[in-house]
């Protein structure tokens, strides 16, 4: 993990303010599904600081967002889920902005294992109910955000190439 300069943490935090504020705020949420923006701040910090620091990113946002505005119980699952986003992200496009596979695979990763498996073992565990019942609401979620996070992740990934802000 390489020492981070003053610019770059103050940079960490914004990306982890923003993502507090894409998911709690911006977000439309039902027991079942959530559909927000979020990931574009996680992406973003995986891209530029590495999986380490984008699983951080990540982890610390989802506690800090869970305290401060609950929109349930706190359940460490759904920070695991998020650290480990950070992480893929991080491990696939860390570096490697110019292969598109690496972000179609990262984003394949995250929106089918992570979202659509863990996630939904993890509401399994709170709701009590079956992942049959859980799993086609949240697959149409997860086919509708696959090409949108693909498309987003790609145009910050291109914007962060070109201006490389934040790699030094």
């Amino acid at each position: 993990m390489k020492k981070l300069s003053s610019k770059q943490i103050v940079m960490l935090g914004l990306l982890i303010a923003t993502e507090i504020i894409l998911s709690r705020f911006f977000a439309i949420s039902t027991p079942i599904v959530k559909i927000s923006f979020a990931f574009l701040p996680i992406a973003i910090a995986a891209i530029c600081y590495g999986p380490i620091w984008g699983a951080m990113c990540a982890g610390i946002a989802d506690i800090i967002g869970a305290f401060l505005f609950p929109v349930g119980a706190f359940f460490p699952g759904f920070t695991l889920t998020a650290a480990l986003t950070g992480a893929v992200y991080g491990l696939l496009l860390y570096r490697n902005s110019e292969k598109p596979w690496r972000l179609i695979a990262a984003v394949l990763i995250i929106c089918i294992v992570l979202n659509l498996g863990l996630d939904t073992y993890w509401l399994t565990i709170l709701l009590g109910k079956s992942a049959a019942v859980l799993l086609p609401a949240r697959a149409i979620k997860c086919l509708i955000m696959i090409p949108i996070q693909i498309l987003l992740v790609r145009l910050a990934q291109q914007r962060i190439c070109v201006r490389r802000f934040v790699y030094e």
